[in-house]
Order: structure tokens, then sequence, then C-alpha cells
């Protein structure tokens, strides 16, 4: 008797994976897929897209079995182009013989929302999507796929800096080049090209061409290009794109319409080509310089007890210093927090606590190490000398210590002039909002700190936690060997870590938006590559400098997320050294 497959829904708070996620509510659905939202351990939050019931239905197992296979080779395919512009996905699971594909969350609006809110898209805005998009499709064809369902509705738009995401590749396909092949003619009208309204037909870039300039189309005058079908047998023109929208310049509406040619060898052959009609893509797209890494998330108890351990996952760039040295910058993701201790906890100059907004940027994944620091400061001086070898406790993969604010200046600006990059101290606000990664106790690991996890004097306890060991010395950085959630290593102890600030003894008046709190109000580093015409000025400098993290000195409660501290900017100790950032270009 032929065995037929029973619906899988899952419900809100239903566990995945052993307890990795926990499905938080559902998103929405299409044609094939419904997606939920979902948070791991750490509360960073997933959407998980499964086949919904409609594909579930009236199936035999066998049936339904074929259909997962597809769906778990669209993940893989998705694996394959790790790309910005692409939908990230990370793993698949299965709970109740549902398979479901773990993916980033992306908060935003889609295209087609976008448009029927608003009106038609100005110029600019749709150009650069189009470039963005444009750039992901290349990968896409590099890899023989095609997308097969490009349209206003598979492109988002993230809310956090209004770059534009490509999903929802269920469609996707492997190609030929110049090979007559037979596809499926699952399609969606005024975005498909004649092409997919037939079983049998060559298929290539052109292909998802077709469907990019359809959809530049409807960005543009706010209306659905004409079906291909329509055109093709019942030859009903396609109005220009200036009929609807009169501004509209001619040469961009001769590119849509290129690109929208009924026959695809009228149509421009690749992307790349295409692009190149709107002004654009006239030289190769950079490649990714994220890669992903994974990392250990450590909990403790009150009493410092570890009750979970789990994986994380993050992106970072690895710069080459040259000499076996390298750099590694974490993507710390924008997001709002409360800055200070709350109400019970801390000092008075860690308050008000109040609410801060931060930009993406990126942080060091660990303090600045002395292999790091002498292979630096061999590059050429900027303003002040600096000391090779400065510090107390020896080890090449040590953090560097005994260094100043200015010192920790002219080896940003160094680093900063020989990669062309903006390197540069954090600010305070991005420190803290770094070192809690979405956590609220007073450490990332949880309510109290372990000489176990972390490098400070254990003589001494924080809360219930018991006492450990007093190294009395610094430890190699990454040496607990766990991360918080945003996959940085070392955040509390070892040594203290410099920001930018200017030291104020409370909150009163801080800004909101991240940037650092400065008596000169003078901005412009976080985001200037050229540090030149600002070093002269910034080593006239005399405040006293904020300090973060507590060092392999300190009691515990010296060592937590809200814990501020202060010096010259001429000091040097052998428990201060420092991480560093870059800014991200601004959007």
């Amino acid at each position: 008797m032929t065995q037929i497959w029973q619906p899988v829904i899952w419900q809100p708070n239903q566990q995945l994976d052993k307890g990795k996620y926990t499905i938080t509510g559902i998103l929405g659905g299409g044609g094939f897929g419904s997606t939920y939202t979902a948070k791991d351990k750490s509360g960073k939050t997933f959407a998980i897209k499964t086949l919904n019931t409609q594909q579930q239905t009236n199936k035999t197992i066998a049936e339904f079995t074929s259909l997962q296979v597809s769906f778990v080779n669209e993940a893989l395919r998705l694996a394959r182009c790790h790309h910005p512009h692409i939908v990230q996905v990370y793993e698949v699971v299965e709970h109740q013989g549902l398979m479901g594909m773990v993916m980033e969350y992306i908060q935003g609006q889609n295209l087609a929302e976008l448009v029927e809110d608003n009106g038609p898209m100005s110029h600019q805005q749709a150009l650069k999507i189009m470039e963005q998009i444009g750039a992901a499709l290349t990968l896409v064809h590099s890899q023989e796929l095609l997308h097969r369902d490009i349209k206003p509705q598979n492109i988002m738009l993230r809310r956090s800096d209004s770059s534009a995401v490509l999903i929802d590749f269920g469609l996707a396909r492997q190609f030929a080049y110049g090979q007559t092949g037979t596809m499926t003619n699952s399609r969606t009208e005024c975005y498909a090209p004649i092409e997919q309204y037939k079983s049998q037909g060559k298929f290539g870039p052109y292909t998802d061409l077709y469907a990019l300039a359809a959809t530049l189309y409807n960005l543009r005058t706010g209306k659905n290009p004409i079906p291909a079908n329509y055109q093709d047998e019942l030859k009903i023109p396609l109005p220009e794109p200036k009929q609807h929208n009169p501004q509209i310049p001619d040469w961009e509406n001769a590119a849509i319409l290129k690109g929208l040619e009924l026959e695809a060898a009228n149509r421009p052959q690749s992307v790349a080509e295409w692009l190149k009609l709107l002004g654009i893509g006239k030289t190769p797209a950079k490649p990714n310089p994220f890669t992903t890494f994974t990392f250990n998330i450590v909990k403790v108890n009150a009493q410092g007890k570890e009750i979970s351990r789990s994986q994380g996952q993050a992106k970072q760039i690895i710069t080459d210093l040259g000499n076996g040295v390298t750099l590694e910058m974490v993507y710390i993701p924008g997001g709002t927090f409360m800055m200070g201790s709350p109400a019970g906890e801390g000092y008075d100059d860690e308050k008000p606590q109040h609410q801060v907004t931060i930009k993406p940027f990126l942080m060091g994944k660990y303090p600045v190490t002395q292999a790091q620091w002498r292979q630096v400061a061999s590059f050429p001086k900027l303003q002040i000398d600096l000391d090779p070898n400065p510090s107390y406790f020896k080890g090449e993969n040590l953090p560097v210590e005994c260094v100043s604010w200015y010192d920790c200046i002219e080896f940003c600006a160094r680093l900063s002039q020989k990669t062309e990059k903006n390197y540069r101290l954090p600010s305070e606000a991005e420190w803290e909002y770094a070192a809690r990664a979405g956590t609220t106790t007073a450490f990332h690991i949880g309510e109290t700190l372990t000489t176990d996890l972390a490098n400070y004097d254990g003589n001494y306890t924080y809360g219930s936690g018991a006492k450990g060991v007093y190294r009395e010395k610094t430890t190699p950085v990454g040496h607990f060997q766990h991360a918080n959630a945003f996959g940085l290593y070392d955040i509390h102890g070892n040594v203290w870590e410099w920001c930018l600030d200017d030291w104020h003894d409370s909150y009163t008046g801080a800004p909101t938006n991240g940037l650092a709190w400065l008596n000169e109000n003078d901005n412009d580093y976080h985001f200037e590559r050229n540090w030149i015409h600002w070093l002269k000025e910034i080593f006239t400098h005399k405040n006293n400098k904020l300090l973060r993290g507590g060092s392999w000195y300190c009691i515990p409660r010296i060592c937590r997320s809200a814990r501020r501290n202060f010096r010259d900017p001429g000091f040097r100790n052998l428990d201060i050294g420092f991480r560093f950032g870059i800014s991200l270009p601004r959007t």
C-alpha cells in the first residue's frame, strides 16, 4: 500500500536540532516554501525555510522525499554563492521529517513593497540596486547557475544599510552555455523571458538578464512589463518605460528595452554587458573580502559553572601584513543597545544607562599582539616614533602592552596609510556594544566571571562566583578558546583597551549615535581614510582618555562590560593594550 506523507507545520516555541533553534513565528510563504523566524541560544534571529503545506499535501512519501532532495539542492546551490548581495545559507536542519534551510534573517522591505508604498524609484537608487544585484548574478552565473525567478518580490533592501539582497533560489537550475535544455516552466508572469514559457530552449545568463531588466522597468515606472508570451503570441507591444515615467533619460530607456528583447540572441549575453549600457559595472566587481569563521560561545550560571557551549558564526577580513603576520577583523552588525550599568550594578560614572545606536563596523578579533605591533611599527613614521618591543611580558602572541593612547593613534595611522583603510580606535560606545554582543548581564558569559574563561585576579569574586587563580601576567590572545556572540575574544581582563573618547564622569549629555565623545567634537576620523591632516591636531589632545575591559591585574568587578576607566593619553603600563576598528563606508 502506498504511504502518504502527512504534512508538517512547525509551531512557535518548537525546538529544532536538539534545541539549537527555537521557532518564534511565521515570516511568510510563496508558491513553494514557507519561512519561519527562529532564534538560536544566543538570541540571534534566523530565517528557516521549508516546503509549504501545498507542496506537502497529497504526496506519497517517495514523492515528498524527491521534493526534499530538490529543496536541499537549493540550499547547496545557495551555499556555493557567498556574496554580500545574496542571502546567506548556514545549514540544513531536520525535524519531524521536514527539512529546514537556515538562512540569515534580513530585516527590511522587498522592492515590490517599496515601490507600492513610495512609487517609482529615483534613477540613482534604482541603478545602485542594479549594480549590487548585477554583481550577485555575475557570481551566480560563474557557478553555471540560473536564478530563474528574479523579480521585485525576491530582492530585499536591508534596513541597516539599504543594500540589496537577492533571495529565494527555489527555481535555480544548472545550465550549460550554448546548449538546448529542458527545464520546468515554473515562472513569474511579467518577469519571465519567452524561453521560460517553453519546455525546450536555450537558457543562459540572458534568461536572468531579462528578469533583471523587467525589475528595473518596474522600479522606474511602478508598472509591470507586458508578459513575454502576450508580446510573442498576441503581438501586444511593450510600452516604453518613458511612456510611464517621462523623467527616464533616453539612454536608460534604451538599456531597459535592450534587456527586454524577446529573442534571447538580441539581448546582451551577460549581466556585465547590460550594466555597461546603464553606465555601471565597467570594472570587474571586487571579490568579497569576507570569510566566515566559527567559534565557541560559553555561558555560565551565577556560580560560574558552565551551563552551555554552542557554536557561533561571524564574518571576518584577514589582512596580510607581511612576514607571516596577519590581522583578523570581525564584522560587527549595527544595532541599538542600552549602554551603561543598570540599577544595582556598577559605579556612578557608568550611569545614566541610555540607548545608543551603532552603525556596522569592523573590530579586531583579538587585542593587538606583539607580533602585529612590531610589524606595523616597522612601517614609515608619520608623527611619533614607536618602540617595536614595548611590552613587559614578552611573547609573539601575547597582547602588546605598555603602549600609550598616542602610540595607538600612530599605530592606526601607519596601518591606515599602508592599507588605504581607516584603522582607528573604537569609540567607547562601539567597544561596549561589541563587548556585550547582545547580552545585558555584567559579562558576556553571564552574571559572573571565572578564571577558567578569563585572565584577572582570581583572589577576588563577583556575585556568587568562586575564587580562582591569579596568573599575575598576560595570557596569549584567544587562550581561553571562546568568544562572545559577535566572535570577539578576550573581552574581559588580560589587558585594558584604549578607546578614542575623552573621559567624562557620567553619561549625562553623551552622544547616542555611537561616535566618540570628544571635547573637540571632531568625528571625521570615523570615516576619512586620510589621517595625515588629523594627526597633527590629535597629538595636541591633552584630555584623559577612556580605557575598557579590565586586565590581568584587576578584580572581576572591574572587568565588567560596563566598567569605565581613564588615563592620561601619554600613560603607559604593563596592563594597558588595545584593539582597533575599521569604519565602513558612509551609506
